[in-house]
């Protein structure tokens, strides 16, 4: 609140007290102060003014500058002192005791016009209320009555001055005056619809007597229930959705925008006979239907609704009416923060995976937190990614920062990944590409990051850290465990290479990555967060069979169960968050020993041959007879392609899954191409046929050369590695080339 400059020694100078009447600056007086600046601002508010000004009136005939809101001192110096005769709308509405207008910018502040309307105390006018306002034209006749709820709330503010008589009791006023401050106070905190009912709910009803609350917004020619407080479902099911046209009461107070005071069930009836089936099953005696208004048009109406018959005192109709302004002014602002906020998050939704895919490796399941509150969105994002040879990439993410900017780069990260991922990149290696990545957005964009790669058939689990916290891992015997790494520094701001980390894996181990967001809070430090995560996923793995001897097609909802418990017991209270989260949760499981073989091959032509024998071999073996042909064809021209191409040592790997997979590994990292071929060339088919011939195709590379594979679709009761249970570690550890 700011107080016009005036000569020294004027009032424009004086203390807080002096300016607002009071003798000692109490606490009443500091609680004064603060309401009338409220006062202000929601007069602004309702007119879209610059700002507002509250003049009260002197014995001889001036009108003194108390208090404003929105406008300096130097702008409203030349109102600190006015005489009754001048020609300004403050001076107008207290010679006219009415509502006055004034166009044109009397304090050039470029204002398209001056709304004042006199303050009333007991024994006449004791002020004036003004608002300079921005658009064009004068105030309808809502905004004008809103106005004049404002003043006769500002003057309760003022009738407590020494010398003055009490007025209406001790307490009329000033409980009015504590009412609207602390509705108003409530109102400025709500964010959304529903913590608006919230405030309503617990600043309106208890003070006023009143058990019910009902707050309806129109939408699309329909009333919806947003919030209510002290109905059974049964009265309120039915109103919700209903046609505005159908609903009599919405259509009086929305139709002519003024309140409607029903005192009793047969007034109710009397007045509006159509609703007398709601009237029959509400438990209510009493109405107060309310319009509110918000940005000059009716957005819905509130009911504040007693047991017993009630008389309405004016006293009471002026206050809820203004109350009404207040609620319309703050349900309108948070319908704003609701829409955006439910855009936001579908937008962040949307870059998320709908669902995880369920592969033979890894069974998992996750959740996304968004904040409580703060912020719309954030950066938090995960993914599971499959990859040739039944490997699995887990990946975790978090963009540093809030809003709309870091969900899309959240967005644009996770699309890389998965490109980068496509191309079968180590982690360390595709943390450099995504490290230019951040680095290319700007110096304001960082990002932590996880990206492990698991190995079904070696049980391997290798990955990265950039600047994230690192796995947690629970082994089959309950034991939960967390390495000790130091993580490189985020991407964006790290310097490649980065470090790679790799955990050995038994068969049904849980890997449990996550955000900051999930275990550092302002009760908790990151390490107090981590430790309370593995000591809930110690207790959950004690009491829940999440590891079995046999394996089920579906764990999912086990997992489900287990991230819930984990949420609940990091996150008890959500909803006062000012952080995002994101959790993933995934069951590993091992390649059995019967589904996957490797045969070294001789660096010679006849290599293709010894290629086609051990297909033929080991099909027959699995029963795959129908495939023997056509993975012949693959496997002699993935390994002719090598031979003539590459170097050795060469070997072949067949792995049956879901699919059949077919891979040559070799010692060169020569990069395999397509060639389209003419009709006389002898030869460069090879590829463009494995392409044709088989489900998808790819290459990798490692740390001394290769690997070309492919893969043809079995039909589901040909898959055998679901199905027939999980073997020793021993027995399933094989020679195979690392990956």
């Amino acid at each position: 609140m700011a107080v016009g400059k005036a000569a020294p020694g004027s009032h424009a100078e004086r203390s807080e007290s002096a300016r607002l009447g009071f003798v000692t600056a109490s606490d009443d007086e500091r609680w004064g102060a603060e309401a009338l600046a409220l006062a202000l601002q929601q007069a602004t508010t309702c007119l879209g003014g610059l700002g507002a000004l509250v003049h009260r009136s002197a014995p001889n005939g001036h009108l003194r500058l108390v208090a404003t809101s929105g406008l300096t001192p130097e702008s409203t110096e030349a109102w600190a002192d006015l005489h009754n005769q001048e020609d300004v709308a403050p001076t107008r509405a207290v010679r006219s005791g009415d509502f006055a207008w004034v166009v044109g910018d009397s304090l050039e502040t470029g204002a398209a016009g001056t709304a004042s309307v006199p303050l009333l105390g007991p024994d006449g006018q004791i002020g004036v209320l003004s608002v300079l306002t921005a658009a064009v034209g004068e105030p309808d006749g809502m905004q004008r009555s809103f106005l004049r709820s404002v003043a006769i709330w500002s003057a309760g503010q003022l009738e407590g001055v020494p010398g003055r008589p009490p007025g209406r009791g001790p307490t009329a006023g000033p409980e009015r005056a504590v009412r609207m401050g602390e509705l108003t106070a409530a109102l400025a905190e709500a964010a959304t619809s529903q913590e608006v009912v919230q405030a309503v709910a617990e600043h309106v009803l208890p003070p006023s007597g009143a058990d019910g609350l009902a707050i309806q917004v129109l939408e699309g020619g329909r009333l919806h229930i947003v919030g209510s407080s002290g109905y059974p479902p049964e009265v309120l099911g039915p109103l919700h959705g209903l046609p505005l046209a159908a609903n009599a009461v919405a259509t009086d107070v929305l139709g002519t925008r003024t309140p409607q005071f029903v005192e009793s069930r047969a007034e109710f009836l009397r007045r509006y006979p159509t609703m007398k089936s709601t009237a029959e099953v509400s438990p209510k005696n009493a109405w107060a239907f309310l319009p509110m208004i918000a940005s000059g048009r009716a957005i819905g109406f509130c009911v504040v609704s007693y047991s017993r018959p009630r008389f309405f005192s004016d006293e009471e109709r002026t206050l809820l009416t203004a109350l009404s302004g207040l609620v319309g002014q703050s349900l309108g602002r948070a319908r704003l923060y609701d829409l955006e906020h439910a855009r936001a998050q579908e937008l962040q939704r949307g870059l998320l995976p709908r669902t995880l895919p369920s592969l033979p490796a890894v069974r998992a399941a996750a959740r996304y937190l968004p904040a409580g509150r703060g912020e719309h969105v954030g950066g938090d994002w995960y993914d599971l990614i499959p990859l040739s040879a039944d490997r699995v990439a887990l990946v975790i993410g978090d963009v540093m920062g809030h809003g709309i900017a870091e969900a899309a780069t959240m967005g644009r990260l996770r699309t890389a990944v998965r490109t980068l991922a496509e191309l079968e990149m180590p982690p360390a290696e595709l943390f450099g590409r995504l490290n230019d990545l951040m680095s290319d957005l700007g110096e304001d964009f960082y990002a932590t990051c996880l990206y492990a790669v698991f190995d079904p058939v070696t049980r391997s689990c290798t990955f990265s850290l950039a600047g994230h916290p690192p796995p947690v891992v629970v082994y089959p015997d309950g034991t939960v465990h967390m390495p000790a790494l130091a993580a490189d520094p985020p991407l964006g701001a790290a310097e490649p290479p980065f470090e790679t980390h790799e955990l050995y894996l038994p068969a049904e181990s849980l890997v449990v990555l996550c955000t900051d967001g999930l275990v550092e809070s302002a009760a908790q430090d990151i390490d107090q967060g981590l430790a309370r995560l593995q000591g809930v996923l110690a207790e959950a793995a004690a009491r829940t069979p999440y590891f079995r001897s046999e394996r089920r097609d579906d764990d999912v909802p086990h997992l489900d169960d287990l991230c819930d418990r984990v949420v609940s017991a990091l996150q008890p209270d959500r909803g006062h968050t000012s952080d995002d989260a994101a959790l993933l949760i995934a069951h590993t499981r091992c390649t059995a020993a019967g589904d996957v073989v490797s045969f070294p091959l001789p660096e010679d032509p006849q290599a293709a041959g010894e290629a086609r024998r051990h297909v033929r071999e080991q099909l027959t073996a699995w029963g795959l007879d129908e495939f023997i042909t056509t993975t012949e064809l693959l496997a002699s021209e993935l390994v002719g392609n090598a031979i003539r191409h590459a170097k050795g040592p060469l070997r072949l790997l067949l792995l049956r899954s879901r699919s059949l997979i077919c891979a040559v590994f070799d010692g060169s990292l020569s990069t395999p191409h397509i060639r389209h071929a003419t009709y006389t060339d002898e030869g460069g088919r090879g590829l463009f046929l494995i392409a044709t011939l088989s489900l998808r195709w790819g290459a990798r590379y490692l740390d001394d050369g290769k690997c070309i594979w492919c893969e043809q679709d079995l039909p589901q009761g040909d898959a055998s590695g679901e199905t027939r249970g999980a073997v020793d570690a021993e027995q399933a550890t094989l020679a195979t080339p690392d990956a």
